[in-house]
This record gives structure tokens, sequence and C-alpha cells, in this order.
């Protein structure tokens, strides 16, 4: 989680959202990624590290492998997590107002579907919150400035 922090924090100095995450196989990171303004509504952290994995593995199928990431993945993410058959998800701190992995939803879990992934929620919890509250403080800051 300490390396999905890092890339969050990357993702701060480019001026998108803190998010960072982390595809790892058998100990081994196969992929990251972090959030990043684009054309592209999908470039969230969890969807490119997903990417990068799958071209890392030469499959879209993620048997084996966890995400970590520093949020709890929005509805998109969590449903991407499913269909890329990920093993396991570790993330920080939960997202009251778009967590898909048990906070609203629970995409991940839903024995509906046709694929469930282990969770494991709050791994540096304080980290991440802080990080990503002290993000949308600065941009709430600079919007009353103006």
């Amino acid at each position: 989680m300490a390396l999905a922090l890092e890339e969050g924090r990357r993702a701060a100095l480019n001026g998108d959202v803190p998010v960072g995450a982390l595809v790892v196989k058998a100990g081994a990171v196969l992929a990251s990624g972090r959030n990043r303004k684009t054309d592209d509504p999908t470039a969230h952290a969890e969807i490119l590290a997903l990417r990068a994995a799958g071209l890392a593995l030469k499959s879209w199928n993620l048997s084996g492998c966890t995400l970590y990431v520093t949020v709890e993945p929005c509805p998109m993410c969590a449903g991407a997590l499913v269909l890329a058959r990920l093993d396991r998800l570790v993330y920080g701190c939960g997202d009251p107002r778009a967590g898909a992995c048990g906070t609203l939803y629970n995409i991940v879990e839903d024995g509906r579907l046709n694929h469930r992934l282990a969770v494991t929620r709050g791994v540096l919890e304080k980290e991440c919150a802080d990080l990503i509250r002290s993000y949308f403080r600065t941009k709430r800051k600079a919007g009353r400035r103006k």
C-alpha cells in the first residue's frame, strides 16, 4: 500500500485526484496506475493499472492478482475488477460518495455476479484518507481565492 500511496502522491503533483493503484502477482508488482485528467473518463488509477497488468500478462484474465488502491473503487472500477477476475482487492480508505466495495454498494462481493474478490479494507487508512482530504482541502481553498 505504501507504493500505491506514492502513486497517489505523484497524481497530486500533476494536479490529479491523488489515487494510486498497483497490481501484484506472487509478490511482484506487475503494474501501477494513478488518476489522470485526460479526455478519457475511464482514466482512474485502477483501470490504468488493470490495463497495464493485462499487457504485462498478455491476458485479460488477472486471476492470481491483487489490486492495492488507496481509495475504495467506484462502481466502474469495481465492475472492472470483477470482469478481470482478480483474486483480491486491498484498499486504504472508504469513499462515502462513490464507494462500490462495501460503502454504497458491494459489487466485488455480490453473489449474483459470476466472480467475487476477497476484500481487505483499511490498510494504511489514515495515510490514504489524509492524502485525499488534503488534496480536496487545498482545492476548496484555491476556489475561494478566485
